[in-house]
C-alpha cells in the first residue's frame, strides 16, 4: 500500500508537467507570432544534435571525482523500465543518490497526503458543474480506478488527472525509473536524498489556479484518445533517449502555459544547479531527475556547462 501511494504521489508531482504539455497541445491552435530573427551563429548552435542518451557524466571545475546525471520517466510499462549496465555500475559506485524528493523517507511520503488537498476546503465539485462532475465520476467508474471520486473530491485536480495517467499505459504493470533505481540501490545500502521536499513540490500546484486545473481535467477526459496517442509519443521519445525531441515537446505549450512551465520546470532547474556544486564536492553522486529537466537552454545540462562543468554523454 505504501509503495502504491508513493508511486501515485510521484505521478502527481512529476507526471503533471507532461499533462500540462499535452493539455496545451490539445488546445485549438492559435495564430503563430512572428519569430524573431536569429543570427547565423545562434542557428548553428541550435542545429547541434544532442547525443541520444539519458546518462551524463559531470566533471571538472574543481571536482575530484565525477558525478552523474540521469533522466527518469515516472511511469513506464515494466518491460520498458530497465536499467542499463552502465547505470547499474554508477549506482553501485555512487556515494549517494539524489532524486527530486527523498523517496526513502517513509515519514515524509506518508505525510504527503495532506499536501494533495486543495486549500480553504475547496472541493472539485465546487469547481465543476454538476454535469461535468458526473462526467468525471462516470469516467472513474469506467476505468475501474477502485477509488470513488467522492473520496478525493478535495484533492487538487492535477492529482486526480495523474491517477488517470496510469490507465493510459497499454500494460498491466507499470514502474517508474525511480523505483527501479531504488530497487537496484538497496542491495548496496545506498543513501537516498532529495533535491526538494514533498511539501515544496506539492505547493507548486497551489500556484496554478484550481479552476484551471479542473478545466484541464475535463479537457483530459474529453480528449482521452488524444492523450493516449500523445503519451505513446512521449514514451517512444524517452525510449529513444531523444532529448532534443523531448525539449521540443515541452516547449510546445500555448502562451498561457509559459508561466507554469517556468514554475514547474525552469525555476526548479536553476535551484537544483545552485545546490549541486557543493553536493558534488562530496564525490561521486548520482542525480536522477525527470528527463524533461535535462535538455534545452534552460535545462540542467546547459546550466551546469554554463557554470564551468564538463557534461559528457555516456552510453546507456
Amino acid at each position: 500500500m505504501f509503495l502504491k501511494f508513493r508511486v501515485l504521489f510521484l505521478l502527481f508531482l512529476a507526471v503533471s508537467l507532461p499533462l500540462l504539455t499535452l493539455t496545451a497541445q490539445s488546445q485549438p491552435k492559435k495564430a503563430a507570432k512572428p519569430k524573431p530573427k536569429v543570427d547565423a551563429s545562434q542557428q548553428m548552435e541550435k542545429l547541434k544534435k544532442t547525443p541520444s542518451t539519458l546518462l551524463w557524466e559531470v566533471s571538472g571545475n574543481g571536482l575530484k571525482e565525477p558525478s552523474y546525471l540521469f533522466g527518469t520517466m515516472h511511469i513506464l510499462c515494466l518491460e520498458d523500465a530497465r536499467l542499463s549496465e552502465n547505470l547499474k555500475k554508477i549506482i553501485k559506485e555512487s556515494k549517494k543518490i539524489y532524486f527530486e524528493i527523498d523517496m526513502d523517507d517513509r515519514e515524509q511520503m506518508m505525510g504527503a497526503l495532506k499536501y494533495v488537498r486543495m486549500n480553504d476546503g475547496v472541493k472539485l465539485s465546487d469547481l465543476l458543474t454538476k454535469e461535468e462532475y458526473d462526467r468525471v465520476d462516470a469516467y472513474f467508474k469506467k476505468k475501474n480506478l477502485q477509488i470513488p471520486l467522492s473520496m478525493i473530491n478535495r484533492f487538487k485536480p492535477l492529482f486526480v488527472s495523474s491517477l488517470l495517467e496510469e490507465k493510459m499505459m497499454e500494460c498491466t504493470t507499470q514502474k517508474g525509473m525511480e523505483e527501479q533505481i531504488m530497487k537496484e540501490s538497496k542491495q548496496y545500502d545506498k543513501v537516498i536524498m532529495g533535491l526538494e521536499t514533498v511539501q515544496f513540490q506539492a505547493g507548486l500546484f497551489d500556484s496554478i489556479p484550481y479552476a484551471k486545473q479542473a478545466k484541464d481535467l475535463i479537457q483530459y477526459i474529453d480528449s482521452a484518445d488524444n492523450y493516449k496517442s500523445n503519451m505513446k509519443v512521449m514514451v517512444d521519445v524517452y525510449k529513444k533517449q531523444d532529448l532534443d525531441r523531448m525539449d521540443s515537446l515541452t516547449r510546445k505549450s500555448d502562451p498561457g502555459m509559459d508561466q507554469y512551465m517556468d514554475l514547474l520546470l525552469y525555476d526548479r532547474n536553476r535551484k537544483w544547479v545552485q545546490q549541486m556544486p557543493s553536493l558534488m564536492m562530496e564525490g561521486h553522486l548520482l542525480f536522477a531527475v525527470g528527463a524533461g529537466h535535462l535538455p534545452g537552454e534552460k535545462g540542467v545540462i546547459a546550466l551546469l556547462k554554463s557554470k564551468g562543468y564538463t557534461v559528457k554523454p555516456l552510453k546507456n
